[in-house]
């Protein structure tokens, strides 16, 4: 019996011995985050628990702040991430090479900041986004309402949620059909509250804040939460995210 013994023991030590980093990565995701005017404190935090969810659910992650890496080749990635980062912060080359990727049967993530473009800058990515963000309203609380249960982006969230953020209101110049995951009510804040000297309406019924769509040959999920750095440490807005990089990533998790 001891040699048996010894050997099971064996076996467990080595089980315990064996490091997290040899599991096998699911997928790979790139997320640019540059810091800008009003979005800078949210890196490091995002950071932080975005590593953590990586590890959390076995994929690789590459989280910068340096354009260059859309000059090499994107195709190891599964997804990349524009987390509050506009496609205007790429290079022509950058842009084309981002481009190709797309083409080629790559997938996107866009948060928050980065779904909004300067008019005519890159037309390309704006019809990626799938609207185009006017001028909003301040930062507020308001409710939340799931569209599409069946998404994965949804499946952590109350029907109706409580959310405090900058509710954007967007147009849609270019015609592009968009599969509405969250919208927000507007009768639970105030669509018109803005900053002296500038004018926003309301979208109405039909607001949605969330969405995803097809763009070339790709996947894209837009969320336009996460305005400021705390959100990134809430775990329904964690579970939210994680819910559209999944699906961009890999397309599955949709109840069909």
């Amino acid at each position: 019996m001891k040699p048996m013994t010894s050997l099971a023991a064996g076996l467990a030590i080595m089980a315990i011995a064996v490091p997290d980093s040899l599991a096998e990565d699911q997928f790979k995701l790139l997320v640019l985050a540059t810091p800008g005017k009003y979005h800078y404190e949210y890196i490091p935090i995002a950071r932080d628990n975005l590593e953590r969810l990586a590890k959390l659910h076995s994929f690789a992650l590459t989280y910068t702040s340096k354009t260059q890496v859309f000059e090499g080749d994107l195709k190891q990635y599964a997804a990349v991430m524009f987390l509050n980062t506009p496609g205007e912060e790429l290079n022509p080359a950058q842009r084309a090479n981002f481009e190709d990727y797309m083409r080629g049967g790559g997938n996107a993530v866009v948060v928050h900041r980065a779904a909004i473009a300067k008019p005519n800058d890159w037309v390309w990515f704006e019809k990626m986004v799938g609207r185009t963000v006017g001028l909003h309203p301040k930062l507020q609380t308001g409710v939340v309402t799931v569209v599409d249960k069946r998404f994965p982006a949804t499946f952590g969230l109350p029907e109706r949620w409580v959310w405090s953020d900058e509710f954007y209101t967007f147009t849609n110049p270019y015609s592009v059909t968009i599969n509405p995951v969250l919208n927000v009510d507007e009768s639970s804040y105030d669509p018109t509250l803005i900053w002296p000297g500038q004018t926003v309406k309301g979208m109405g019924k039909d607001h949605p804040i969330a969405w995803h769509h097809q763009h070339e040959k790709g996947r894209v999920f837009v969320t336009t939460l996460g305005h400021n750095g705390e959100m990134y440490r809430d775990p329904q807005y964690l579970g939210h995210l994680l819910g559209g990089i999944y699906w961009a990533a890999t397309g599955r998790g949709q109840q069909r």
